[in-house]
């Protein structure tokens, strides 16, 4: 105990003494912890309610306790994509903050404890950010307030631990990644396995018996998106570790050939950084062919005058959920952008010495580009057919009852999402013009 508030101790005294350069990483944490912190008050709120309410807002979703249940799972769900986002922030940090890193294993420090300290100042960097999001609704606090702003800046610290387990600061002030040199685990091949063979069972349950009933549909959606997001990830190493293989042996254009060789030396670092993307790339290419179909059903029943409930009630809920898979899009973009800046703080030495040897700045810019865009077309081109094939099977679905239009929506999605992050990775490109400065190489 006596431990852990001394590393507490000194990681208030490192946030305390963060340079100027360090308050815009604290200030996403803390951005990011208040943005949990509010899901997780919304979730109280709800769950707080007890049987039936009229409640203005929402055209009746949330009047009843089922339907409150449904929109505080979807709340929590956006949980996901806020770790991720914290998870990006620790990490980009950890490089920030090498020198005083080293200081510390040069005091004696283990690289343990090194990691556990840096893990703390996210904690209070997201304790700041509960507190803030929790004072305007000081006069209706509860007992569970109080449970949310202390469960939001040790869930910080938790993900910031995981997140820099594979960071190491050397005492002479360099860090460094230690790097799978296989694939992403036993633990993720597994996953895939039992979500394939559940996959697999509902699949065949119309042949055994009677088609997938409606009461199955939200659990098959499940199990198919995240099973789909799973296998575009591993697609986003294995593509990467590939064309980084075969650019570099195959072309002369200087650009590619830092990029290709930048995939090759740590193709899983890609993947890692656009899980909670193509997650979020399935779920919305699904949405929006699923929307498409609802839509068209419910008004159907409108005019054939067979909705129990009013069409604002219905649509509602479809717009709820597009604004939440919108701002998951929102986290996730950010934290693409949050992981370009950190892989160019990791290798600004580098850079700065490619420039210093007389590698054009645009050159550079076009590889940096090429590193996100390359290993992410065929990512999100799977992660796309997978949601427009969740859309598909919701159509068959309700066929046997409906006309239903084809989804061509769903193919929408990664197109739009495709371009989003090409754009999310060049916001890094200011920073690129700061780390080729060559004051960097003061340190190699």
């Amino acid at each position: 105990m006596s431990a852990l508030l001394t590393d507490l101790r000194l990681a208030w005294l490192l946030t305390h003494g963060s340079d100027r350069r360090e308050w815009w990483r604290i200030g996403l944490t803390a951005s990011g912890a208040a943005l949990a912190t509010g899901i997780g008050l919304a979730v109280v709120a709800l769950q707080s309610l007890d049987g039936f309410y009229s409640v203005s807002f929402g055209s009746g979703l949330f009047d009843s306790p089922s339907d409150r249940q449904n929109v505080s799972l979807a709340l929590g769900l956006l949980l996901i994509p806020v770790l991720g986002f914290l998870g990006q922030c620790a990490r980009i940090g950890a490089v920030h903050r090498d020198r005083r890193l080293a200081a510390l294993r040069l005091a004696g420090a283990g690289p343990w404890q090194v990691r556990r300290i840096a893990a703390l100042e996210s904690g209070l960097a997201c304790l700041a950010g509960a507190v803030v999001a929790v004072v305007p609704l000081l006069p209706y606090a509860t007992a569970w307030t109080g449970v949310v702003v202390v469960a939001v800046p040790v869930l910080g610290a938790v993900v910031s631990a995981v997140a820099l387990r594979r960071v190491v600061a050397d005492p002479l002030g360099r860090v460094r990644r230690i790097r799978p040199m296989r694939g992403p685990g036993r633990l993720f091949g597994t996953a895939t396995r039992l979500l394939a063979v559940t996959a697999v069972v509902i699949a065949l349950t119309p042949v055994f018996g009677n088609p997938v009933p409606f009461g199955l549909g939200p659990v098959a959606v499940l199990v198919l998106a995240v099973l789909f997001s799973l296998i575009a990830i591993w697609l986003s190493g294995a593509s990467s570790r590939q064309l980084g293989e075969g650019f570099a042996a195959g072309t002369s254009r200087p650009a590619l050939l830092i990029a290709a060789e930048r995939m090759r030396e740590d193709p899983w670092s890609t993947a890692r950084t656009h899980a909670a993307l193509l997650l979020v790339t399935v779920v919305g290419s699904g949405f929006a062919g699923v929307r498409q179909i609802l839509l068209a059903e419910l008004d159907h029943r409108h005019r054939t005058g067979r909705l129990a409930t009013p069409m604002a009630y219905y649509t509602t809920g479809i717009d709820l959920t597009a604004a939440a898979i919108l701002i998951a899009l929102a986290l996730a973009l950010t934290a693409l952008a949050v992981g370009t800046a950190e892989s160019l703080a990791t290798r600004r030495r580098g850079l700065a010495a490619q420039a210093a040897a007389g590698v054009p700045h645009a050159v550079l810019a076009r590889a940096l580009l090429l590193e996100t865009a390359l290993p992410l077309l065929p990512a999100i081109a799977v992660a796309g057919l997978g949601g427009t094939e969740i859309s598909f099977w919701y159509g068959a679905a309700v066929s046997g009852h409906t006309d239903v239009p084809v989804p061509y929506a769903a193919l929408l999605v990664p197109v739009g999402v495709y371009a989003a992050c090409v754009l999310a990775a060049a916001t890094s490109l200011p920073l690129l013009r700061r780390s080729v400065r060559p004051g960097e190489l003061r340190y190699a």
